[in-house]
């Protein structure tokens, strides 16, 4: 079987765990293309994925959805062809659309296992965060990964204690207006390079953040 080495690390039954959980995944862009694949290639079967875009030729350089295939197409479709190719008997429920405040009702499944915000958007991950918050839905979220080239560090960490991420402190101020008072992130360790125009990124950084999401997301459903 495919997951026979996932079994040798976690066994059995938590194979089974993994297989049988739902996960939502909002936002596949840099980060989240990639723990769409890091969580398909551990077992899970259940997803809902949620983004509007389609791909771009500027995101070939961190994407995993992207390639000179799949400019043009839309992120939900090419993501659920690579996951399926991965396993064939995957359960992927696909939304094209921009998740607001406004449809988030419609979008997101209360019973949703774990919910995972790779969201540009601040106005939108405030959103995101806030209805989870107060419906009990298990989420972590994203920070910034992007004007960075050092050899990257994340930390999993509550947002009140993140520094160093101007994302972040956007969140907080939000965040703290909304009446949310904890929220599990990934972080990054290191400042972000000043004097950038934009937002900068190169090919590893997101790939490392959806690598650490991934790997917080994993442990808690076989520790659940």
């Amino acid at each position: 079987m495919w997951t026979t080495r996932t079994e040798m690390l976690i066994g059995k039954e938590n194979c089974e765990k993994l297989e049988n959980s739902h996960i939502t995944i909002v936002g596949l862009g840099g980060v989240g293309g990639y723990v769409a694949i890091m969580l398909a290639r551990a077992g899970i079967s259940n997803f809902t994925l949620i983004d509007f875009d389609k791909v771009e030729e500027s995101n070939i350089n961190r994407q995993y959805v992207a390639s000179a295939k799949t400019v043009g197409k839309f992120k939900t479709e090419v993501l659920k062809g690579l996951m399926e190719d991965i396993n064939p008997k995957i359960n992927i429920d696909i939304k094209t659309e921009r998740l607001t405040e406004d449809n988030l009702s419609t979008l997101i499944d209360r019973k949703t296992n774990f919910c995972i915000d790779c969201i540009d958007s601040v106005k939108d991950k405030v959103a995101l965060c806030t209805y989870c918050y107060f419906y009990n839905i298990p989420i972590i979220s994203a920070m910034g990964a992007g004007n960075r080239i050092d050899i990257p560090e994340f930390k999993v960490m509550d947002l009140y204690k993140t520094t160093n991420d101007g994302l972040a402190k956007a969140m907080r101020k939000n965040l703290k207006e909304k009446g949310v008072k904890k929220l599990q992130v990934v972080a990054p360790v290191s400042p972000a390079l000043k004097d950038i125009n934009g937002v900068g990124s190169i090919s590893y950084y997101p790939a490392m953040c959806g690598c650490v999401l991934s790997a917080y997301v994993i442990n808690s459903l076989i520790n659940s």
